[in-house]
């Protein structure tokens, strides 16, 4: 195995550097709300990260930067464990908190823009500490690893390795024929839409600070709220304002480019958008109706707010919360558990299983009765009226069957710590989906605080095989990975 480890340590450097510079944003933050203690902790731990990562980055600098595809895999797998290791670093030292595990959990929530969290009273926490559990959703939600493709052409390598990667969804659409330049555009749009939204949240009656964060973690499709009662807690307008990003932020982001570019008619030739849109529709009007039957006593309009504000945040898997569904009656709940696997467009900051994997998939099964009865005939997977490669089409239904074996196997892995069947479903189906709130005492509202460390553990590394799309960890695993080389 010819494995250049010198320049895996050099990626986490730069990785450190990053982190080290992001929480150097907190501080201003905290010396804005008289935080001078938690100031003096962040600046700390960024100077810490600083000298690590100047370290791994120039003292061990790798003679040779040109990476292969494998070890593409390998430094994507090992960037984000250090980003989840390191960046809990701020929750444990302020004494936020204190425990390893959950901050951890916390950090890994973060960054996978899961929402999924430990906090009993968020309110609480130092502002400067919400502004960093806020920007690691942010950070996560395009992935720090094309941002660093995107800024620091220092590395010496093209990206696309790291790119192919990382990206969400079965293909990565480029935007132009340049790696760096693709990654510079949709950092570009994505900070322009974020933008926008926190003006809007603020011109709606949000403060500034709890605009920036909500910002920062719809468009990251994350859910982390400054509030307890998470978007509950604001008014109609500024829950139909986050309704909107939210869907926004789980639209593919080369489509999104495009209609800032004035291109709107791809969204309406784009088979994968419309059927978004359609499931999305769908859903809100069988949630209104079976909410309206069985809540005849509530305005329409705040059933239907409720309704289409909970299709989107589960789809998109952003994890927001206005009610709780578990309270909406069983029909409900399951229909809620099955959209946890639904998934925003490829190309989006939202996770799951994605819509597109769905619609190859089900348009592969029907084929495949058609081929039983025309045996001689070949008959290609369509999608927006152009043939898929075979190779692409067995790939997204290996996935697909690799993501249910994965569930089943966090299903039985958490219930063999004795946690009881709604709350293991419903957990092992948030974390793998990077969706937010879960089932039985983990809902939307309660916590992930009460289960023991383990449980915690396990479901941290189902956030990180979900955000990566399985594959990009899974596949570190096999000895055919390590026998490549």
């Amino acid at each position: 195995m010819n494995l250049n480890i010198r320049f895996l340590f050099n990626f986490i450097g730069v990785v450190q550097l990053l982190l080290a510079a992001a929480m150097l944003l907190c501080v201003p933050v905290s010396l804005i709300y008289g935080e001078h203690q938690v100031a003096w902790e962040m600046t700390a731990c960024s100077m810490g990260l600083l000298l690590l990562g100047l370290f791994l980055w120039k003292a061990l600098k790798a003679p040779n930067s040109n990476i292969r595809k494998r070890e593409g895999y390998l430094i994507v797998s090992v960037g984000w464990l250090s980003m989840s290791i390191f960046g809990a670093i701020p929750y444990i030292v302020s004494g936020a908190i204190p425990s390893f595990a959950d901050a951890v959990f916390e950090t890994v929530s973060g960054f996978t823009t899961t929402g999924a969290s430990i906090l009993n009273d968020i309110e609480a926490l130092p502002k400067g500490i919400l502004f960093w559990r806020s920007l690691t959703q942010w950070l996560g939600g395009m992935g720090i690893i094309v941002l660093t493709v995107a800024i620091l052409p220092i590395l010496g390598i093209g990206g696309m390795e790291l790119f192919v990667a990382e990206s969400p969804g079965p293909t990565s659409d480029k935007l132009t024929p340049r790696i760096q330049e693709t990654a510079k555009r949709l950092w570009a749009a994505y900070v322009l839409i974020t933008g926008v939204e926190c003006l809007l949240l603020w011109l709606a009656g949000m403060n500034f600070f709890d605009a920036i964060n909500h910002s920062f973690t719809t468009m990251a499709t994350g859910g982390f709220s400054t509030k307890q009662a998470s978007a509950g807690f604001y008014s109609p307008l500024i829950q139909y304002i986050l309704t909107f990003f939210m869907f926004v932020a789980g639209t593919n982001f080369a489509l999104v480019y495009w209609g800032l570019k004035g291109k709107l008619n791809k969204f309406w030739k784009n088979e994968e958008f419309i059927w978004y849109t359609r499931i999305t529709l769908i859903f809100t009007f069988i949630y209104t109706f079976v909410l309206y039957l069985r809540q005849g006593g509530e305005s329409l309009e705040k059933i239907f707010r409720d309704s289409i504000f909970q299709v989107v945040s589960l789809i998109t898997t952003t994890g927001f919360a206005t009610a709780d569904f578990l309270l909406w009656g069983n029909f409900l709940i399951m229909i809620s558990l099955g959209l946890m696997f639904c998934g925003g467009s490829a190309g989006s900051t939202s996770g799951s299983v994605k819509i597109i994997r769905h619609i190859v998939t089900f348009k592969a099964c029907l084929l495949e009765f058609k081929r039983l009865l025309h045996q001689r005939a070949v008959i290609p997977v369509l999608l927006n009226k152009k043939a898929i490669p075979s190779g692409i089409v067995a790939n997204v239904l290996v996935f697909v069957l690799v993501y249910v074996m994965i569930y089943v196997v966090g299903l039985l892995s958490l219930s063999a710590l004795g946690i009881d069947f709604a709350t293991a479903a419903g957990s092992v189906a948030t974390s793998l989906g990077n969706v937010g709130p879960g089932l039985g005492s983990t809902g939307p509202s309660a916590n992930f605080f009460h289960l023991s460390d383990t449980a915690k553990y396990i479901l941290s590394v189902l956030m990180l095989i979900g955000r990566l799309e399985l594959f990009t960890i899974l596949i570190i695993f096999t000895p055919a990975f390590w026998r490549s080389y």
